[in-house]
């Protein structure tokens, strides 16, 4: 098993570096995984031996007298009732917005009149309908408009339905309206138009659980609880070899002759399925970023253990699409692609209860749904395409999720737990998990910080170069502030020659060199008069001091701050421990017995390929820049090739998981920036030039 791991995880390059986790570490995620696994698997531990259609094996005798609830009556009974129990109740706000909307239509109908216009109304009016409204005194038609709206308030009082047909409208609006004129005068059949035209297909009703529940509750009551017939002390409940319907069932349960007893087989297979996917999940992740911190496996495993709490306790109610997608998206965010695909996948897999029917469709299209996120998730660079994600996302799985339940069913039960078929149900689930994950993209930036994830819309602002430590360096070390910009494009390319992280390399490349803000001056590109305090000093080892400062104190700024591990490995890694050669010559002249160690940087080495990157394009960009321009591409690739191959036998790309394929492609993706620096620009005249200035 170790060889396994160990091949598992190095499998991309013979010397890839994988972050050790301590024994502490490795206990804590064991034991998580113990709880995934015993929740995952508890039921199996307390299963009745019988159930309706299984064999009696023993003849069943009633040990007293009694009456027992016949629970497929009652089961009957409840879903009867559920339906003529659904109480609804007024809408205070939709009746306002409805109010609100008459007196709309009244005002536009008012400016019609005024300008002679009321053939273009809505409301298909007759001749003698238009005459009467230009025709009225303005006191008979304010008094007009108050029956109008008098009418409306006692019509939504009342409660108004939805699919009621228009012409139902019209006559309710009519009879109304005869209170104050007659039923056939033209101001009440303008009025009742005007009324079934506003409410047509509106309703000011909503569903109140409370009262549905009590009502629900009073009928069950008042109809009584279906019972068996009463059996007898010694009556047959059924002989043995007999199939047990399911008052049988009821029978033997109610006098406890149905032993509950484990499965020891089948839940150490589902206990052990559960544990072997956390250790797969955690293998895939740690293949996918080897520098993988054990708070991030716990992220992942806790996610895991919150779906599997929710699938339990809320059962059928809660939507596969909420408890799935968020948490791929967050880790494809985070992490990668393929990590969020195995959460997906396992998540999926371990579902403590079976899934049958209807549920089976929606877990299907919250797993697409959640695929598609995956593989988005790690392109999204903005918080903004996040939230463009959060609306599209849950409308299109949802819309499937409509048709799958249309095509498959044409009338689906309706409970206070249980998805409706209809498309206000629909429309609200879409809501609540579109709200989810809005609410998960506004947690992003805390969990970022809890867990050490750094996702691309957290390196692209880092790396905007108006954040304070980005302008301190840019003012108070302006030249390496430019070194910085000059790397970054070098890097930039040779990352994304060989298909690494663009983004991280960017923002690592801006804040590698912070550490010379301590002492600018003594860094040779900020030295604008000539003047070399090194030279001032004459000591080489306090010179090697000051050259390993920028280190030590680039990652002190990374703290103050608080830059992302991940950047801040940037500072010491883009050095490795390179010999610092000048001072170490220096200093061997003095006495030759020097040691070579006392002038290296203390490291570590390059545990990546995007800080190897840097660190080979910190090494070239030098020497690239003090090339003529007569220069020939393959020149400039034996250039940047020599300085390579001297960081290899140096040993500093020992930990990278750089392959020598790569380093070639990193060499072509250097010459072709150089390539771009060094165009030339047309020369001007003499005359030219000062007809320019001029």
């Amino acid at each position: 098993m170790k060889r396994f791991r160990r091949h598992w995880l190095r499998s991309q390059s013979p010397r890839r570096s994988v972050l050790l986790w301590n024994p502490a570490e490795k206990v804590g995620l064991f034991l998580v995984c113990i709880f995934i696994a015993i929740i995952s698997s508890y039921k199996l531990l307390a299963v009745p031996e019988l159930r309706p259609g299984d064999l009696s094996p023993f003849d069943a005798i009633a040990p007293r007298e009694d009456v027992i609830t016949d629970s497929s009556a009652l089961k009957k009974k409840r879903s009867e009732l559920q339906a003529l129990t659904f109480v609804k109740v007024i809408d205070k706000k939709e009746t306002e917005n409805l109010l609100s909307k008459l007196n709309n239509n009244l005002k536009n109908l008012q400016l019609l009149i005024e300008n002679n216009e009321v053939e273009r109304s809505e409301i298909k009016l007759k001749a003698k309908e238009r005459y009467w409204l230009y025709n009225q005194y303005k006191e008979n038609k304010e008094k007009w408009q108050k029956e109008i709206i008098f009418v409306s308030k006692n019509m939504l009082s009342q409660g108004l339905v939805k699919n009621l047909a228009i012409d139902q409208l019209k006559d309710s609006a009519a009879l109304q309206l005869s209170l104050f004129n007659p039923v056939n005068s033209t101001s009440n059949s303008i009025g009742s138009k005007l009324i079934a035209k506003t409410f047509e297909g509106k309703t000011n009703l909503k569903h109140d659980p409370t009262r549905s529940q009590k009502l629900f509750e009073e009928q069950i009551s008042k109809q009584g609880i279906p019972k068996h017939p009463l059996i007898k002390k010694g009556d047959l409940i059924i002989q043995k070899g007999d199939v047990i319907n399911q008052k049988d069932f009821d029978f033997l349960a109610h006098f406890g002759l149905i032993k509950i007893t484990p499965r020891p087989t089948e839940w150490f297979y589902k206990f052990t399925e559960a544990l072997a996917s956390c250790g797969v999940l955690i293998l895939i992740m740690r293949r996918e970023k080897p520098r993988l911190k054990t708070r991030q496996a716990l992220l992942s495993l806790g996610l895991i253990s919150i779906v599997q709490v929710s699938k339990i306790w809320f059962g059928a109610a809660i939507s596969p699409l909420a408890i799935i997608v968020p948490p791929t998206l967050l880790l494809s965010q985070g992490i990668g692609t393929a990590s969020a695909l195995a959460w997906m996948s396992i998540a999926c897999f371990i579902w403590p209860a079976p899934v049958t029917g209807i549920e089976e469709g929606r877990l299907i299209i919250a797993a697409i749904s959640a695929a598609l996120v995956a593989f988005l998730g790690r392109r999204m660079r903005s918080r903004a395409e996040l939230l463009q994600i959060a609306i599209l996302l849950p409308c299109l799985a949802l819309g499937g999720e409509w048709f799958f339940l249309r095509s498959q069913f044409s009338y689906i039960k309706i409970n206070s737990v249980n998805l409706s078929s209809g498309a206000e149900s629909l429309i609200s689930e879409a809501f609540v998990v579109g709200a989810i994950i809005m609410f998960t993209i506004l947690l992003l930036p805390i969990i970022e910080n809890t867990f050490g994830l750094l996702t691309s819309a957290r390196l692209m602002e880092l790396a905007d170069q108006e954040r304070p430590l980005l302008r301190r360096l840019s003012k108070e070390a302006p030249g390496t502030f430019e070194h910085t910009l000059m790397i970054c494009g070098l890097a930039e390319e040779g990352a994304r020659s060989i298909g690494a992280d663009i983004d991280l390399i960017r923002t690592g490349a801006l804040y590698h060199d912070v550490g010379k803000l301590h002492a600018p001056e003594w860094f040779i590109e900020n030295q604008e008069d000539g003047v070399n305090p090194h030279d001032a000093i004459k000591d080489p080892f306090k010179s090697a001091d000051i050259l390993q400062a920028h280190v030590d104190e680039g990652l002190k700024l990374a703290r103050r701050y608080r830059l992302p591990g991940a950047i801040a490995d940037f500072i010491p890694e883009h050095q490795g421990t390179l010999k610092m050669g000048y001072f170490l010559h220096q200093a061997r002249q003095k006495d030759p017995s020097t040691s070579e160690k006392r002038f290296r940087y203390r490291g570590p080495n390059p545990q990546s390929k995007e800080t190897a990157i840097l660190m080979l394009a910190d090494g070239c960009e030098a020497a690239l820049r003090s090339l003529e321009a007569k220069t020939t591409d393959n020149e400039a690739c034996d250039t940047v090739r020599k300085i390579i191959k001297s960081r290899q036998t140096d040993g500093q790309l020992l930990e990278s998981s750089l392959t020598r394929s790569e380093m070639e492609l990193v060499i072509q993706g250097f010459v072709r920036v150089w390539r771009r620096m060094r165009h030339r620009r047309l020369k001007y005249p003499v005359s030219t030039q000062k007809k320019l200035i001029n």
